[in-house]
């Protein structure tokens, strides 16, 4: 689901064209049955609020990191207990050596 640009039917890949659904922003359709962007919109929201909050620089190296930590959080945002699952997740996950941190991406 996405608005009126005209970017979109072209940019999304073949197998989405099929369940690609818009709302006309310009004509003041902002929603339509199921048809919103409200969903995208508040993730994006949030990540931004993220950024500019705990984050101020990004490194490209470890983007994917950044953009999964805010789509665990999108995704659980209505879970009353967020701290303690994730602190339970982080006990079955290996550690980040310091080393390949910092170190140039290959």
């Amino acid at each position: 689901m996405t608005d009126q640009h005209q970017v979109y039917p072209t940019a999304l890949a073949p197998e989405f064209s099929d369940r690609h659904e818009t709302v006309n922003h310009i004509r003041h359709e902002y929603v339509r049955g199921d048809v919103t962007t409200n969903s995208i919109e508040s993730a994006f929201s949030l990540l931004k609020r993220g950024l500019i909050g705990q984050f101020h620089k990004l490194s490209g190296k470890h983007l994917h990191r950044y953009l999964s930590e805010f789509e665990y959080r999108f995704n659980r945002r209505n879970d009353e207990d967020i701290f303690i699952a994730t602190v339970r997740r982080l006990c079955g996950v290996k550690p980040l050596r310091f080393a390949e941190l910092t170190s140039d991406p290959a």
